[in-house]
């Protein structure tokens, strides 16, 4: 671990050193991918034991969203956790009060999201210090991330921490790169694109699939994508996931310091002790998670608007609607009758992927059941012979039925 160690600040000291220009672009790249490559061998080496490297805490996943609160020691965020869930978490004036994963749960416009409050960690948690190999993990598997800062401390803990979570391949607020890439068996590399690129060129890219040892492959770019860009692809590993940052202890801080801190993108001030701002936070959860409420219909009753079925946006058909109650409903499918915004009248009959948007309410009909209580028992014939004495003919037939 020590060599990678220091191999890994070697690069990095030479990267610093190195001026970003077109000449450097291709030893720049290069870099980059060692880099990425000692980074994985970091986070997961090869384990002798039964528990894996790089595993988070134990904690079942439930509810409809998973919520990871994530900072510095003594930030606040367990506060944050008690006001929001009204589940009790420690909370004490020194450092590192939490040591393990604490759930909560919080139920918002019909949805249950669950809150985890993470230990807090410490600069250079990407390299296995402390205990941010696991905080990192568990937080690799949540859908959104609060990026808890202390209003009272630099502003420039959100770089560090932003840091922490890039090296264990955790990208915040970014989609994936609009670029595609194939493997090949023969051919080099081929590599095509539809814009202008300054960051990409055929030497960097090869130099980039070489340090792969990757020889035969097709990539192409719709933008003007970098270096980094192309090893998160070749990775693959990459989770990219909305992050919230929560200004927290703004009773402490003037109102000149907060217009300062009004610029930060992806931002939301509250005070937890205070309870200021808490309704904004959960608000803007809610926006970032992107989710929507389908409610149920029975056949000759009213909608059931109290438990609502809450589907991604992303992930918002009929189809998935169907999948979320039961996963035989799907075999059963016949259609469905929908009220809302999605249809054009009401109600519109539509097919499985018809897409659904924000407090629908859907009505399912199933196939007809197959009749039980009645079995065949056994099929009768009839024919008939032609006046020659020639080859029988069917005329008629009849089935004959008795209850079980």
């Amino acid at each position: 671990m020590a060599t990678v160690m220091q191999k890994i600040k070697d690069i990095e000291d030479e990267m610093a050193r190195t001026q970003k220009n077109k000449a450097t672009a291709h030893h720049l790249g290069l870099l980059k991918a060692k880099l990425a490559k000692l980074r994985r061998e970091i986070l997961t080496p090869a384990s002798k034991g039964g528990g894996g490297a790089g595993e988070g805490f134990d904690v079942t996943k439930s509810g409809d969203s998973r919520v990871g609160l994530v900072g510095f020691p003594s930030v606040g965020k367990s506060t944050l956790l008690n006001k929001l869930t009204g589940t009790f978490s420690e909370v004490a004036s020194y450092e590192f009060t939490t040591l393990t994963c604490v759930p909560g749960v919080i139920r918002y416009r019909g949805a249950k999201v669950q809150l985890l409050d993470l230990p807090g960690i410490i600069e250079g948690a990407k390299d296995g210090k402390g205990r941010g190999r696991q905080v990192i993990s568990t937080a690799r598997t949540c859908n959104c991330i609060l990026i808890v800062l202390d209003a009272i401390k630099p502003i420039t803990h959100k770089r560090l921490i932003e840091k922490e979570l890039e090296g264990f391949g955790i990208r915040l607020n970014q989609e994936p790169p609009n670029l595609t890439f194939r493997r090949k068996d023969k051919g080099g590399i081929s590599f095509t694109s539809t814009v202008s690129n300054t960051g990409l060129d055929l030497e960097t890219i090869k130099a980039i699939c070489g340090e792969y040892k990757i020889h035969n492959a097709d990539i192409s770019l719709r933008y003007d994508a970098t270096a980094d860009d192309l090893i998160d692809v070749i990775e693959g590993n990459r989770i990219y996931m909305p992050c919230i940052y929560v200004i927290n202890k703004i009773d402490q801080v003037t109102m000149e310091e907060l217009d300062i801190l009004d610029k930060l993108p992806h931002y939301c001030p509250v005070s937890a002790h205070l309870e200021w701002n808490l309704d904004g936070l959960l608000e803007k959860i809610w926006e970032y998670l992107d989710l929507i409420r389908v409610y149920t219909k029975p056949r000759g009753m009213s909608p059931d608007y109290e438990d609502p079925v809450i589907l991604s946006a992303k992930k918002c058909t009929v189809d998935d609607f169907c999948q979320r109650i039961h996963k035989d409903m799907v075999k059963q499918f016949k259609f469905a009758l929908v009220w809302g915004s999605s249809a054009k009248h009401k109600p519109q009959r539509v097919g499985r992927d018809h897409q659904l948007e924000d407090e629908d309410v859907v009505q399912i009909i199933k196939k007809p059941e197959p009749r039980l209580g009645v079995l065949p028992v056994m099929m009768a014939l009839r024919f008939r012979t032609d006046e020659k004495g020639g080859t029988n003919k069917f005329c008629c037939c009849s089935v004959l039925y008795c209850a079980p």
